[in-house]
């Protein structure tokens, strides 16, 4: 009763009377939120986002400093009639008026229909091949064609939409040295409605390493397609995975462009309505993962993602047996701490890691009484922040790099964080909250497998709330105009925005309550804000300086933790703390200005910042 009095002070502080009012009778009356359908909101974000007749003239008008030509190429193989006009009319209908279309037609029958649909139109090349040779070498045949400073790839019966090469030329145009593009999508069904949008992220290299989130639609400049080499027929089916991998990791510039440019064709049997309409281009996704691995002469193993098609599970082989060091801050709060420590010792498979309890301000003798019955693990250590002390099975003795201990009764968890990094032995460091309890048995071997990559910077995993229902599963930097953990509170088992709880992923920042990294990265980036970030956002702040250092963070969900959040602490609804939560949240805008207002480069402008499940936008976006 105590605690749940508690929760509704916290949320009468925070939100006010009227919200508050409101979620008790939602609460008591088991009211639903009634939510528009994906489907609902990208109806009513077509309406305010797809561009307008005057958009289109202005387009036409447009003069670029630079007018490259694009070579749309298309391999065919018994297309379907109807829809083949409507690709042609997509193309020829483009606001920008530099392109050239090349056809390779591998079908069974030459149909002569085809040559009458274009016969006037001296930008489209077509060639019948006689024989089918498969949608790989039938593109390639398409690309032999191409006299283009750059090619795109479009299939024999889906759609651009109009201002598609628009966007393209514009966007070269704006970035010198782009070499690789691609496009948000939708799909459309035979009846010409779009749905299904595909809003993506920014470039994502551990995201595509798992999962051709790329698709469609792709434009490469033809000096890269000369160092990529043609499509690779070795893995039809999943061609287009094995050469945007390849594109991608030799490309110079490569560029997002966050508008719904392309329709992939919904037909029956289709693999863009089925998922399980060609098997095998899944099964080979795992040969291209496999061969691009071996290319970049690295060891992992590959398997399939759970239950979500075209999601893959990479985990890097560890490179000989670097420490890490687990940092667990703790004050009271033994039932927890025992949890927590109880299911590291039971399910870690890895054995070089070392527990350093960061002793925080204790004031109950069943604390200590419970430190000396860890110190009989090998592996456990007692850090005290307030005596500048460490314990572990040998006795005490001061710690070399020591705390000023002036506002040590203060809780400060940058500082707590900080005093461990620099009082612990290992190559890397494991911040995790003391109200977690661990689901995975190969944890650190997954953090250390991509933590030992140069590129990597803060990794966590999956955590969910007592019910398993998640509640982090990465974090959106703008959510409420500072940041918030995605997917908060999707049930166990169901799937999210394109399968995005499954998929490891790149994202902007992780949560600190489990957080693996170099130790060495904190010393690149000045550790943890004890200033500024005392208690909330600290972790956030520490994940972009390392984004802004050249690192790429990552959420893996393949290691999984219950997190039994704001137990060990209590819901912030003293005045005191409120006033400092508001002084963090206005430091956290006054220092990531520029970032906020640009966005988060792995959550898609196109997505609403109200929310943080991937609801689209339904106003104008800019």
């Amino acid at each position: 009763m105590k605690r749940n009095f508690e929760k509704v002070k916290y949320y009468f502080r925070r939100y006010g009377i009227i919200e508050t009012l409101k979620k008790i009778l939602k609460r008591i009356f088991h009211i639903t939120e009634n939510r528009m359908s994906n489907q609902e909101q990208y109806k009513a974000w077509m309406k305010n986002n797809l561009p307008t007749e005057k958009d289109y003239e202005f387009q036409i008008n447009r003069k670029f400093d630079s007018n490259p030509k694009i070579s749309l190429v298309v391999p065919m193989y018994n297309t379907n009639e109807a829809f083949f006009q409507e690709l042609l009319n997509s193309v020829k209908n483009q606001t920008y008026s530099n392109w050239e279309l090349c056809l390779a037609d591998g079908s069974d029958i030459e149909n002569i229909n085809f040559k009458n649909l274009f016969e006037n139109e001296s930008r489209i090349k077509y060639k019948f091949l006689n024989k089918n040779e498969g949608i790989a070498d039938n593109t390639n045949e398409a690309i032999k064609m191409a006299t283009g400073d750059f090619i795109g790839f479009l299939d024999h019966d889906d759609l651009l939409s109009r201002d598609a090469l628009y966007e393209i030329v514009k966007v070269i145009n704006e970035n010198m040295g782009v070499d690789f593009i691609y496009t948000d999508e939708d799909k459309i069904d035979e009846k010409g409605n779009f749905f299904e949008p595909y809003f993506k992220p920014d470039y994502s290299p551990e995201t595509l390493e798992c999962n051709n989130y790329i698709t469609h639609f792709v434009v490469v400049n033809c000096n890269l397609m000369k160092k990529v080499g043609y499509i690779n027929s070795k893995f039809n089916g999943a061609q287009d995975f094995d050469f945007v991998l390849r594109a991608t990791q030799k490309a110079n510039k490569v560029i997002h462009i966050s508008k719904i440019l392309y329709h992939w064709r919904s037909a029956e049997n289709s693999t863009a309505n089925i998922a399980s309409a060609k098997p095998y281009a899944y099964e080979t996704g795992v040969d291209v993962i496999k061969e691009n691995l071996k290319q970049l002469k690295k060891d992992a193993i590959v398997e399939y993602g759970q239950d979500v098609p075209g999601i893959y599970k990479v985990k890097y082989k560890v490179i000989g047996k670097p420490k890490v060091s687990i940092l667990i801050p703790n004050k009271d709060n033994i039932k927890l701490l025992k949890n927590c420590i109880t299911s590291i010792l039971k399910m870690t498979s890895y054995n070089n890691y070392e527990i350093i309890i960061i002793e925080n301000n204790s004031e109950k003798n069943e604390t200590f009484k419970f430190y000396n019955e860890l110190l009989k693990i090998n592996k456990v250590k007692i850090l005290n922040y307030n005596k500048n002390t460490i314990l572990d099975n040998n006795g005490e003795k001061e710690v070399k790099f020591k705390n000023n201990l002036e506002n040590a009764k203060e809780f400060n968890y940058s500082k707590l964080i900080n005093f461990g990094v620099k009082n612990c032995n290992g190559e890397y460091i494991l911040q995790l909250n003391n109200d977690t309890k661990l689901l995975s048995k190969d944890w650190l071997e997954f953090f250390i497998g991509y933590a030992q990559q140069k590129e990597i910077g803060a990794i966590s995993g999956r955590l969910y709330y007592n019910d398993k229902t998640i509640q982090h599963a990465g974090i959106i930097v703008g959510i409420s105009g500072i940041a918030g953990n995605a997917l908060v509170n999707l049930p166990y088992g169901k799937h999210a925005y394109f399968g995005r709880e499954s998929a490891i992923r790149n994202v902007s920042a992780v949560t600190g309550a489990c957080l693996f990294c170099r130790k060495e990265l904190y010393e690149e980036v000045e550790y943890m804000d004890e200033n500024n970030f005392k208690v909330a956002f600290n972790d956030v702040d520490f994940c972009l300086k390392l984004l802004k250092k050249g690192y790429r963070n990552l959420y893996i969900p393949y290691v999984e933790l219950f997190h039994y959040e704001s137990k060990s602490r209590g819901y912030e609804y003293s005045k005191a703390k409120e006033e400092r939560f508001k002084l963090e949240c206005e430091n956290f805008k006054e220092k990531w200005k520029d970032f906020l207002e640009k966005g988060d480069p792995y959550y898609n402008k196109n997505f609403t910042r109200k929310t943080c499940n991937y609801d689209i936008e339904t106003e104008k976006v800019i």
